[in-house]
Parts: structure tokens; C-alpha cells; sequence
């Protein structure tokens, strides 16, 4: 399957609570790729000054429909929260 959409959040961790936030990750990441609608893919990126969730799906309309889930919102985004130190970005792309 083609990926056509990406999702990226990224959210500025403290060092300090980056290993509570892969296991966020760790633990979602199979049930997203096995149970969301349109789901393709799912990485973890790791800078620096922040941490980056780049999920790949096939339409943007899987994307967009992503943030209402109830994954996201009652569980990744619960289990985050308490880490930022900023508000996330979140930005939804169309593959050329």
C-alpha cells in the first residue's frame, strides 16, 4: 500500500521525559498500524530540541480523521500531554 498522506507531530519533550514518551509510542504503535483506518505507517523521530511522531497513511482523509480518534484522544494524546513543555505542531501533508 502507498503512503499519500503523512501526519507529523511534533512536541517538545524534555530530555528528562523522552524514554516516558517512547513507551507511549512503543505501546500505540501496533495497535494504530492494526486498527486505524488508512494507517500505513509509523515512526519516531528524535532531535535535539524535539521528538517527532511521523505516521504515513493512504488518503488524507485517514489523517485527518486520526486526530478525532479515540486512540488519539483518549489515549496517545492523554499519555503525552503530561510530558510537552510546548503545545504540539501538528501538520498534515499530501505526497506529490
Amino acid at each position: 500500500m502507498k503512503v499519500n498522506a503523512y501526519l507529523e507531530i511534533t512536541i517538545k519533550i524534555e530530555v528528562t521525559n523522552r524514554s516516558a514518551a517512547t513507551k507511549i509510542y512503543t505501546a500505540y504503535r501496533e495497535p494504530f498500524l492494526k486498527t486505524i483506518e488508512g494507517a500505513i505507517t509509523k515512526d519516531l523521530l528524535i532531535r535535539d530540541e524535539d521528538v517527532q511522531v511521523l505516521h504515513g497513511f493512504d488518503s488524507l482523509e485517514h489523517a485527518q480523521g486520526y486526530l478525532s480518534s479515540k486512540m488519539f484522544q483518549n489515549d496517545v494524546f492523554t499519555g503525552l500531554k503530561p510530558l510537552w513543555s510546548a503545545e504540539p505542531d501538528v501538520k498534515i501533508y499530501n505526497v506529490a
